[in-house]
C-alpha cells in the first residue's frame, strides 16, 4: 500500500458558510474524514500548509508548497494537494517548472462546492486524486478533477460553477478515473526521477490584454515597473498597427532595455501563429517571443520561473521554447 502525503491549502473544498460568504476552515484531517474510503487505497498522512481562498495565493505560497514536497519527497510515494479552483491552474503550472520530471505524482484537486455540503463534487474529486496518486501510471504534476487527470501545464479552469470546471487545453488528459479505476491514456515517460528543483521566482510580470482602440503608450508606462510583458493579442496573435500609434516601437523599447516580451492569444484553443497576418508578422520582427499553444497560466509561471535563471534574452528565449511537461508544441519552422 502506497504512502501519500496530503498537503492542504484551503479553497472551496474546505469552506464553511459565514455571514460574509464561504471561508476555508476545514482542516486536512477533517477533509480526510469525509472520505473514509481513502484509507482503503493508501496510507495517508496530512499537513496543513495554510488555509486560504486561492484568490489570495501568490508566489511565496507556491514556494512553500514546493519546499514541503521536497522536504518529504524521499518519505512518500506521492502527494495530493487540496487547493482552491480559481488559481489552481497557476499553481499546477508553476510546480511543473519548479519540480520538473518528477517520477512521483504531485496531484492537485479541489471542488466547486464545499466537501461538507450535501451536493458536492468534493468527495469524488478527493477520492479520485488519491486513486490516481496511488496508481502505477501516475507521474509529474497533474490536476485531477471530474474524473480526469490533466497535465499541470495544460489544465485550465473554464467554468465558474459546473463540476466539469477544468479542461486540458491543446493536449489530451493523461488518465481518466471511473468507478474507482484509473485508465491511463499515455505510458509513463522515460527519464523521470527526483526533481532537480529551482524555486526562485520573479513575480514582476505583467499581462496586458489588448482591446480595440488601446493605445501603445500604456507599454511605456508599464516598462519601468516590470521585467517581462505578456501581451494577449487578438486571434492568432494580432497587434494593432495604427498609422499614428506604433506598438512595434514601444515593444522594441522593452526589448532594447533587455526586458522580455511574449506574445500569446486571447483565444483559448489552437494557439497563436503570428506569421499568418501582417498585424502579427510586423510585431514579431521586433524580437518578441511567441507562446504558440501554451496556456496563459503556463506562460505566466514559466516566465516567472525563468527570469532569475537566464542572464540574457537569448538564453531566456531558448529556455522558454524548450518544452517542459508537454507545455508547448512548436511548429517545425521554429528554431531555438
Amino acid at each position: 500500500m502506497k504512502k501519500i502525503l496530503m498537503l492542504a491549502t484551503g479553497g472551496t473544498i474546505a469552506t464553511l458558510k459565514t455571514e460574509e460568504g464561504k471561508v476555508p476552515q476545514l482542516t486536512s484531517q477533517e477533509l480526510l474524514r469525509t472520505v473514509p474510503e481513502i484509507r482503503e487505497i493508501c496510507q495517508v498522512e496530512t499537513k496543513q500548509l495554510f488555509q486560504l481562498d486561492s484568490t489570495n495565493i501568490h508566489p511565496d505560497h507556491w514556494k512553500r508548497i514546493a519546499r514541503a514536497i521536497l522536504e518529504h519527497y524521499d518519505v512518500y510515494d506521492g502527494f495530493v494537494i487540496t487547493h482552491g479552483t480559481d488559481t489552481m491552474a497557476y499553481t499546477a503550472a508553476v510546480l511543473s517548472y519548479m519540480l520538473p520530471d518528477s517520477r512521483k505524482p504531485i496531484v492537485l484537486t479541489g471542488a466547486q462546492n464545499s466537501i461538507g455540503e450535501r451536493e458536492t463534487d468534493g468527495r469524488r474529486n478527493l477520492l479520485d486524486a488519491f486513486l490516481y496518486a496511488s496508481s502505477s501510471c501516475a507521474w509529474g504534476v497533474t490536476i485531477v478533477f471530474d474524473g480526469q487527470a490533466m497535465l499541470g501545464t495544460r489544465a485550465k479552469k473554464l467554468r465558474t460553477k459546473s463540476y466539469h470546471a477544468f479542461s486540458s487545453i491543446g493536449y489530451p488528459e493523461v488518465a481518466r478515473i471511473r468507478d474507482r479505476k484509473v485508465y491511463p491514456v499515455f505510458p509513463v515517460p522515460q527519464g523521470l526521477g527526483k526533481p532537480v528543483a529551482q524555486l526562485e521566482l520573479d513575480p514582476n510580470v505583467f499581462v496586458l490584454k489588448l482591446i480595440p482602440g488601446i493605445q501603445p503608450e500604456v507599454l511605456r508606462l508599464l516598462r519601468p515597473a516590470y521585467h517581462a510583458l505578456i501581451v494577449e493579442g487578438f486571434g492568432v496573435g494580432g497587434v494593432p498597427y495604427y498609422a499614428s500609434a506604433d506598438f512595434a516601437r514601444e515593444v522594441g523599447a522593452w526589448i532594447e532595455a533587455g526586458k522580455v516580451v511574449i506574445m500569446t492569444t486571447q483565444v483559448i484553443y489552437e494557439g497563436s501563429d503570428m506569421s499568418v497576418y501582417q498585424v502579427g508578422h510586423q510585431i514579431k520582427r521586433t524580437g518578441v517571443i511567441e507562446a504558440y499553444d501554451m496556456t496563459l497560466e503556463a506562460v505566466v509561471t514559466k516566465t516567472m520561473h525563468l527570469l532569475p535563471q537566464c542572464p540574457d534574452l537569448a538564453a531566456f528565449r531558448e529556455c522558454f521554447l524548450t518544452p517542459v511537461a508537454n507545455d508547448i508544441l512548436l511548429p517545425e519552422e521554429e528554431t531555438l
